[in-house]
């Protein structure tokens, strides 16, 4: 599929509880770039057609994004995964300047190790009536990019839930492709996290 049909959506308005009191998006990385905007990047590379997911009253400055990043704005992320998902689907789907996209991958903003050619790769098998997973080492990791057909479903999650149950009542949809990446199981949950990174 061409890039152009898929669409990259960075997860980046949760609260991060476990990570402590510092707001872990805005924490830097060893060369200078904030978690977030490493992880921005890095899926730039990949998805020409972006949207990066945050709250309502975040600075995206502060985030470490430029004036340029494509954002979207969500209310209801203290409610949870499932709510800020089902949002800002929701404005995909309402966007008018969308109608040609047919896949969107979900990219959380804690991940900025999976490799551009990881997220190629899986936008290559994306299609409107498929669930892509990459898999390392026989576990399944992130992004997932769901097909248009599953929009509506995405669309109607509250609270913490999130896609997987989407993704378990249509098994005979899901594929997983095998790659040579650890960075699809990478994610800062904590301060050692964040220094781990290279």
């Amino acid at each position: 599929m061409s890039a152009e049909t898929v669409l990259g959506m960075i997860l980046a308005a949760g609260y991060s509880r476990r990570f402590g009191e510092d707001d872990k998006r805005c924490c830097r990385l060893p060369d200078g770039r904030t978690l977030l905007e490493s992880t921005v990047a890095q899926a730039n590379e990949a998805f020409p057609l972006l949207r990066v997911v945050v709250r309502e009253e975040d600075d995206i400055r502060v985030l470490g994004l430029s004036g340029t990043t494509p954002i979207l704005r969500v209310r209801h992320a203290e409610s949870g995964l499932g709510a800020s998902l089902g949002e800002a689907i929701t404005h995909l789907e309402q966007d008018e300047s969308l109608q040609h996209v047919s896949a969107v991958a979900i990219l959380l903003g804690d991940m900025p190790c999976i490799r551009s050619e990881t997220l190629r790769a899986m936008q290559r098998e994306a299609g409107r009536s498929h669930i892509i997973r990459p898999s390392y080492a026989g576990r399944p990791g992130h992004p997932v990019i769901m097909g248009r057909d599953f929009w509506p479903e995405l669309a109607s999650l509250r609270g913490d839930e999130g896609g997987k149950h989407v993704i378990r009542r249509h098994q005979n949809q899901y594929h997983e492709v095998p790659v040579d990446d650890a960075g699809i199981h990478i994610d800062v949950d904590s301060l050692k996290d964040l220094q781990d990174i290279d």
